[in-house]
């Protein structure tokens, strides 16, 4: 295989929207070329709107290409990927949004065979976190959790809410979380959620405190090859980290590892806890994927996206430096300019690139 150093590795990234609620692609495609100058990245997406096909910047593109959504499964997805691959050389895929790791995971060995890397937990593991599995596997191990339920219908779900005591989370199995302070509340929440996301809904405790977010990349044998651990600072009104600090917790990161050890995760992650004052850290969720952040760790040393790299292209791995405690990061948004002309051809081609066009794609949905 070729040296990535050498040359440029060929990576294919997706989630490169950066609006208001942003998807972490661009993040993990500027972290990559912290890393490697050469190389060349391909955005894989689902909406010629999303910000990123449009980037000049450090998370600029070198094409882009639409892909069926995540719903229509793992057998559209290989189909779509299969002429991408063969065309740009791909090496490594990198996901970076939660409905679609579950596909990934399902065609890894059909990608293997066209070459393709991906660096990517199990099925098992996969499920073991995810959010209607991980307060029990909280409690197997000793990590202390919020309270949580779920189910498919809202009179179950609401029967639930009543013994976990109001106000409480109402939260989508993959996206969406609503504060509820009343039955009637609660059911609204639920039918907006159900409405879009389908079900399981699940039902949490509401802690009230600090949260911190640790990002980090595991090494698939139960160890970490690095991480980064922020307590945030200030949240969109949709709950997101716009700025954050990084922290020294010996605490924090004790329950992170146990987290990791018990899963031998593969791949990248990104957990979640909640500190009500005078209380433990509780963990209330685990993303199987960089989060938007990630560029704020690589730019203070710890580069993972590019450790990911290393790892699954067979790479001699390069040191990564711990994040000192006080570095922070605020997020800073600004306007792409480009054509319109570029984003209708990237919707009714496909494709976008300076020296291919993939008339026969069609807008993918």
């Amino acid at each position: 295989m070729k040296d990535a150093r050498a040359d440029g590795p060929v990576v294919a990234l997706t989630g490169m929207h950066r609006g208001e609620s942003p998807q972490p692609g661009g993040s993990v495609a500027m972290s990559l070329r912290r890393k490697f100058p050469q190389v060349r990245l391909v955005g894989l997406g689902y909406d010629p709107m999303e910000s990123g096909f449009c980037s000049v910047g450090g998370d600029r593109l070198d094409a882009a290409y639409l892909l069926p959504y995540p719903g229509t499964g793992a057998e559209a997805l290989m189909h779509r990927l299969r002429p991408i691959v063969e065309r740009e050389g791909i090496e490594l895929i990198i996901p970076c949004l939660d409905t679609e790791i579950a596909n990934y995971i399902a065609i890894e060995d059909d990608l293997a065979r066209l070459g393709v890397r991906l660096w990517l937990p199990d099925l098992h593991q996969f499920e073991d976190r995810d959010k209607t599995n991980l307060a029990a596997l909280c409690d197997e191990i000793g990590v202390p959790a919020p309270r949580t339920a779920h189910a498919h219908d809202a009179l179950t779900l609401a029967g639930h809410a009543e013994r976990i005591g109001y106000p409480c989370y109402v939260k989508g199995q993959l996206y969406g979380a609503h504060r509820v302070h009343t039955v009637a509340e609660f059911h609204a929440a639920f039918a907006q959620i159900h409405a879009v996301w389908g079900g399981p809904v699940l039902v949490q405790q509401a802690v009230v405190g600090e949260e911190y977010n640790v990002v980090g990349l595991g090494d698939g044998a139960g160890g970490i090859e690095g991480f980064c651990a922020i307590r945030k600072l200030m949240r969109s009104r949709l709950g997101k980290g716009f700025a954050g600090v990084v922290v020294e917790d010996p605490a924090l990161e004790d329950l992170m590892r146990c987290v990791i050890a018990r899963l031998n995760w593969r791949g990248p992650f990104e957990v979640e806890f909640v500190q009500a004052p005078g209380q433990p850290h509780m963990l209330f969720e685990m993303n199987p994927r960089f989060p938007a952040w990630t560029d704020f760790a690589a730019q203070i040393g710890c580069d993972l996206p590019g450790r990911l790299v290393e790892r699954a292209l067979g790479q001699p791995p390069t040191p990564l430096g711990s994040c000192p405690a006080g570095r922070m990061f605020i997020r800073h948004c600004i306007d792409q300019v480009t054509d319109i002309a570029e984003i209708a051809r990237l919707s009714t081609a496909g494709a976008r690139d300076p020296l291919v066009q993939d008339h026969d794609a069609g807008r993918v949905r």
